[in-house]
């Protein structure tokens, strides 16, 4: 079984808060990067579903700067086989729409049984990519994944779909596209050894031109979205402590809801 993994790597949320370019961009080349934390959910399923197996692969897909295979070795070093990185000046500024089309053109360049995906990224949240990329590579999509369970010898797949009252259970035939939650698991950390044997693993570099996209279509002059304004959350005001006795201090949050007439 091959399954190839969307990753992508974003501006590490721990490093103080991301940068932004004067025309709201994200300042990529000045921030830290860190693997998609929802990326590594679906990974770590990828990676458990091979093992399983026995037998198999697990390529990583990105599209991102030309100096993201040092933050992609971390995704091999925690078992992946091998990467595909789609990299481009003309991409900078890239909206969703492109980056959807530029990763489902990749996409078609390689050979899967499954296409797995994070929900979302934690340096947009629009969480329409994966979607997009099934849309317009013809595949089953099916998303909000709390279990993927393949069945190669039927060549379906068995997905349990959170859902706002428990799950579904949903099955399409392979190959399919899938995006996961967090539930799949906690992502492994990388061994020293996984560390040491990521730097002689293949990430293969495609630019615009291999997968025939014209460079007018991508980046900021083919952007269908563009942010117009940015500005910190405004600062949090006082706060009342109550320390008093449970009556107590049941009795001041009922009389502080009733002044503000929330209740």
């Amino acid at each position: 079984m091959r399954i190839v993994v969307l990753t992508k790597p974003v501006p590490d949320p721990a490093s103080g808060g991301e940068r932004l370019l004067p025309d709201f961009r994200l300042d990529r080349a000045n921030s830290p990067t860190v693997v998609n934390g929802n990326d590594e959910y679906v990974l770590e399923k990828a990676l458990k579903l091979i093992e399983a197996a026995g037998e198999g692969e697990v390529v990583l897909l990105s599209m991102a700067p030309a100096d993201a295979p040092e933050t992609m070795r971390k995704a091999l070093a925690m078992g992946a086989t091998s990467g595909v990185l789609v990299t481009d000046p003309a991409l900078a500024g890239s909206c969703t729409v492109a980056t959807t089309r530029v990763l489902a053109a990749a996409l078609q360049t390689l050979e899967f049984d499954l296409v797995f995906a994070g929900v979302d990224s934690s340096d947009g949240f629009a969480g329409v990519v994966p979607a997009g990329v099934a849309t317009l590579t013809g595949l089953p999509y099916l998303s909000w994944a709390a279990e993927i369970e393949p069945d190669t010898a039927t060549r379906t797949v068995r997905v349990r779909r959170i859902s706002p009252t428990g799950y579904d259970v949903l099955e399409a035939p392979m190959p399919a596209l899938i995006s996961g939650t967090q539930a799949l698991g906690e992502p492994r950390y990388p061994s020293l050894k996984g560390i040491m044997g990521a730097r002689a693993k293949t990430i293969t570099v495609l630019s615009l031109a291999d997968l025939g996209i014209d460079p007018g279509s991508v980046g900021s002059p083919g952007a269908t979205t563009r942010v117009v304004d940015a500005r910190p959350p405004e600062a949090r005001a006082a706060t009342r402590v109550i320390r008093d006795g449970p009556d107590e201090a049941a009795r001041q949050v009922v009389d502080f809801l009733a002044e503000r007439r929330l209740i």
